[in-house]
């Protein structure tokens, strides 16, 4: 990520250089882009440096959702900047102002060559960090971006159509507004403490209550801490035949092993000391109340 960061800040201030001496708003945008995408990648690099600090204090799980904040503010950067460009890009398809399209097409062929090296050098990192994969997925949008570039500067050299620059402004802005939108959203959604992508907290509490032993399962919340570190809680009952350890042992080897989470809290008892069962079983609240298929004993 060290040596992404470090192609992309000496390529930027080139192309934006490059840009106003052409004229080309699809280089400044560009180059604008490429500074997110480096703001991207030292949010990234400090976040993970924040998120290896042991938990302590008031901060129970330390700072492991340092990451999700930086992912947040870049994709907030991301939409602020694809509305101006939007704005710029149809501003020049009415009036195109005269482009250099030559400096254009070199300078949009290098920075190709740029980001095919960043990506494959961020394809290494962790991928399962939304900080991460944000900053990839940026740098690869940069690669569609500077096709588009290139594609805009060839236009101009065998035409001399110099909307076709503004044009490729509005891809580039499109792209930018997808990347902004996407990590905003899956942002949102761990700071909503929604469950993961692919798990339905119904079906879940319905398996963990067909477990052996089980008899209800209610209160069950499920979220991620942070990008790849689900967590779970549970208020389970338990038969009064069964064994409360055996029944929790059973229930959290489900969750390990068919559901991949490891940090669960889960409070067992036996269904008959539930001292306040029946009004609780009138009430529900939680995403899921729901009662395996067992018999229940009679009291």
């Amino acid at each position: 990520m060290s040596i992404a960061l470090g192609l992309i800040v000496v390529f930027m201030v080139g192309e934006f250089v490059v840009g106003l001496i052409a004229g080309s708003l699809a280089l400044i945008s560009d180059s604008a882009h490429m500074l997110t995408d480096a703001a991207s990648l030292v949010l990234a690099l400090v976040a993970i440096r924040l998120a290896q600090r042991p938990a302590r204090g008031r901060y129970t799980y330390g700072l492991r959702r340092a990451e999700i904040l930086s992912a947040q503010a870049n994709g907030i950067t991301l939409l602020l900047l694809s509305v101006w460009f939007i704005y710029e890009g149809i501003d020049r398809l009415i009036s195109p102002p005269a482009v250099a399209g030559a400096l254009v097409l070199v300078t949009a062929l290098v920075g190709i060559v740029v980001n095919i090296a960043a990506s494959w050098c961020i394809s290494r990192a962790n991928r399962t960090s939304l900080n991460v994969e944000g900053a990839f997925q940026h740098i690869l949008n940069d690669l569609f971006a500077f096709i588009a570039t290139a594609v805009a500067g060839l236009v101009v050299i065998l035409t001399g159509f110099e909307r076709a620059d503004a044009i490729a402004a509005l891809v580039v802005a499109a792209l930018m507004a997808k990347a902004g939108w996407g990590l905003v959203r899956e942002a949102g959604r761990i700071f909503l403490e929604a469950a993961p992508r692919g798990m339905d907290p119904d079906a879940l509490g319905a398996e963990l209550a067909a477990v052996p032993g089980v008899s209800e399962v209610h209160d069950l919340h499920v979220w991620e801490i942070t990008s790849g570190q689900p967590a779970l809680s549970a208020h389970v009952l338990v038969d009064t035949t069964a064994d409360c350890h055996e029944v929790q042992s059973a229930v959290e080897q489900v969750l390990r092993k068919r559901h991949h989470l490891e940090h669960t809290t889960l409070q067992v008892d036996h269904h008959a000391d539930h001292s306040r069962d029946a009004e609780h079983c009138a009430d529900a609240h939680g995403p899921v109340h729901t009662a395996s298929n067992q018999p229940r004993p009679s009291t």
